[in-house]
This record gives structure tokens, C-alpha cells and sequence, in this order.
């Protein structure tokens, strides 16, 4: 897209300290925000994204250990972004961290959740904020039933009321809920006390109380909440579908129609890949093994002779035995499925996780299970 790169704010700030229980095992350990999503961890995608479209500088407040975001640090400096860590020993919920973060900024600067998939198009979020005068901007996104969500009235470009969870045809007309990306001019959170702090039940009402503007500027692009085994592979399936342009730093070549392969994979001339796929590095295809579709295989998988694997993502490292039978599983770092395995839709196995030959594990079902992670 086009864009305007003096009208884009530099500073984005990415909230990524949720601990990701939803998806245990798969985040034992590893933050949701870093796990793998077609090729890279999922904040690096963010960051080119926002690279792309002129940010310059990535602030993470994240939990009490940086250290798992370390990566992204050299990751991005090659195109020239900068991360900053903020660590946030202390829960503070969803504002207190970026208001903490954000102090000593002269700058407006943009706030996103960090398991969000979405093609925003962030100057377009800005130019709507400086038209509407706003002392925070908000993304929307529409939805169908907006009994499940907090929905922004607007009048206008600005919101003037949040109503939760209102009942179907109680609100005509007034579709939009908060997509969690936000464009805040300096300065307007350090009127907030310290501590724990939420935009949704303290900044926003607060603001409109007081009569700062709030603009909010409705969005028809991707927007998918990565938050669960199952919103997470449909994510994939979006990137993969070429719903949005996801950009990765593996360099994969195009075999066929949505077939995308890394040069140093193995892939045996009699194994059937079934496209959108994305094989990554080292990675290795067996005969009459078949991989795809809407599948992605990060480094060094290892797919034996006769194994079937759709609709799933298959993290560095592990390796699927002979006539094993994987249908929408998430597989995490180094772990192993013995052959003649099942792995049921939405089913998740942990890292170096070992599944002996010939188990079956049913929908939804984790290996170890959530209580014992």
C-alpha cells in the first residue's frame, strides 16, 4: 500500500506479557506473542509489518523476563527497527504498563495487544485522529452478534459511549467493537495514577467523562484474535489463503499454486505436497507422505513415509513417524509422534513432548494436559 511515511507516528508500543494459558502446552514456554506463525515468531510479522508502513521503533512491555523477546532485537535491525524491552514485573493490566512506558514520550504513538492478526493500514488510523482532534484514536472492527463484545457508539468518526455486551437490536446501527490497536497523543495517560490500570473500564470511559475526544475509525481488513488452538491455525489459514500479506523472514520458493518451499528442504519426489503449504528450512518430506493443505512446517520437521498432516502447524524440531495422522493440531518445538499416531482437530502437544506409536489424541485434547503443564 501506499504509504505516507512523514504522517505515520514512529513509536508503536505492543502490549505482550499475556501468558497464554488458552493455548498450553503450546506456550510452556514461549509467550503467545512469540510463538511461530508462517515462518517467523509472531511479533516479528508484526514488526515488519509496521516497518513497512514507516514505524521505526517497537516498544514491548512484556512480563518480568525479557528475555524470551531478545530475538526480535537482531531480527528487526536488519531493516532497520528499533526494539526497546519494558519490562512489567508486576501485572498492571491492560494501561498501566504503556502508561509506565510511555512516560518522557513527545510523541503520539500507536498501541497494539500482541496476539492480534491484523492488516491495518496505521496511517490511515493516524490521518482519522488528526482530523477528529483526538486525544486517543481507537480501531474498529465490525461484527454480527454484538451480544459477546463491548461495542463503541459512534456519532461520527468518534465514539461517545461504551455499552457492554448489548443484546442483539438494542443498539441500531452500532456494529463496531475495539479491534485493540490505538493511537494515543503524549502525555494523556500520565493524568492516570500508577498502578494497575485498563484502558476498557478505566481510560476510555475516564476520558469521555472529562470530554477528551475519542476517535474511532471502522476497519474491513483481517482482524483475528490468535488467542486459542483454534483462532490461532485460522489465522494461518488467512495468511496462508492470501488474506493478508504476511511478511517472513525465511526466503521459501514457489514450487507451485501456493506451494512454497525453503531450498535446503528435502522433499521426496514421490511425497505430495497440497497446497497453500509453507516448508521451512531443513525440513524433510518423506515418499508418500503428504503435507498440506493449510499446513506449515517451521525448521527441521521431519515427516515420515505414509504420514498425513493437514490443516496444522508443526513447530522446529519435530518429528511425525510413519503413517501418523495429524488433522488442525498444533505440534510445539522437538516433539514426537510415533507412528500410526491420530492428532484430532484443535488437539495441542507441548514442546519435546513424546506421543508413543499408534495413540490417539481427540479433539481438542492436549498432551501433557493444561493441569499438569
Amino acid at each position: 500500500m501506499a504509504v505516507s511515511r512523514t504522517a505515520v507516528p514512529k513509536v508503536a508500543m505492543i502490549v505482550a506479557g499475556g501468558r497464554g494459558t488458552r493455548l498450553l502446552p503450546f506456550t510452556k514456554s514461549i509467550p503467545k506473542p512469540m510463538l511461530p506463525f508462517c515462518g517467523a515468531p509472531f511479533l516479528e510479522g508484526v514488526g515488519r509489518q509496521l516497518a513497512a508502513q514507516g514505524v521505526q521503533r517497537l516498544m514491548l512491555v512484556v512480563g518480568a523476563d525479557p528475555a524470551p523477546f531478545d530475538p526480535l532485537i537482531a531480527s528487526l535491525s536488519t531493516i532497520g527497527m528499533r526494539v526497546d524491552m519494558v519490562p512489567e514485573p508486576t501485572p498492571l493490566d491492560t494501561a498501566g504498563g504503556v502508561r509506565l512506558a510511555s512516560l518522557g514520550l513527545d510523541e503520539p504513538f500507536f498501541v497494539l495487544n500482541g496476539d492480534v492478526l491484523s492488516d491495518l493500514d496505521v496511517a490511515a488510523l493516524a490521518s482519522h485522529h488528526r482530523a477528529q482532534g483526538a486525544a486517543i484514536s481507537l480501531a474498529l472492527t465490525r461484527v454480527e452478534d454484538t451480544s459477546a463484545y463491548g461495542v463503541c457508539v459512534r456519532e461520527g468518526g468518534r465514539i461517545v459511549a461504551f455499552v457492554e455486551k448489548p443484546a442483539p437490536g438494542t443498539l441500531p446501527g452500532q456494529d463496531a467493537i475495539n479491534a485493540g490497536t490505538y493511537l494515543i497523543e503524549p502525555g494523556v495517560l500520565e493524568s492516570f495514577p500508577d498502578g494497575p490500570l485498563s484502558f476498557e473500564r478505566t481510560v476510555f470511559p475516564e476520558l469521555l467523562t472529562r470530554g477528551r475526544i475519542i476517535g474511532g475509525l471502522v476497519t474491513d481488513g483481517v482482524w483475528s484474535d490468535l488467542g486459542t488452538p483454534e483462532r490461532l491455525l485460522e489465522g494461518q489459514r488467512i495468511v496462508l489463503d492470501g488474506g493478508t500479506d504476511w511478511p517472513v523472514a525465511t526466503e521459501l520458493v514457489e514450487r507451485s499454486h501456493g506451494v512454497h518451499v525453503a531450498l535446503s528442504a528435502a522433499i521426496d519426489p514421490d511425497a505430495r505436497l497440497v497446497g497453500p503449504v509453507r516448508i521451512g528450512p531443513g525440513c524433510a518430506v518423506a515418499a508418500m507422505a503428504q503435507v498440506g493443505p493449510h499446513t506449515v512446517l517451521e525448521a527441521d520437521v521431519d515427516v515420515a513415509s505414509g504420514a498425513h498432516v493437514s490443516g496444522s502447524l508443526l513447530a522446529s524440531g519435530v518429528t511425525v513417524g510413519a503413517h501418523a495422522v495429524l488433522d488442525r493440531a498444533l505440534v510445539a518445538t522437538g516433539a514426537r509422534i510415533g507412528a500410526h499416531a491420530r492428532v484430532a482437530a484443535h488437539a495441542v502437544i507441548g514442546p519435546d513432548e513424546h506421543l508413543p506409536a499408534g495413540t490417539v489424541l481427540g479433539c481438542g485434547e492436549r498432551r501433557p494436559p493444561r493441569d499438569v503443564t
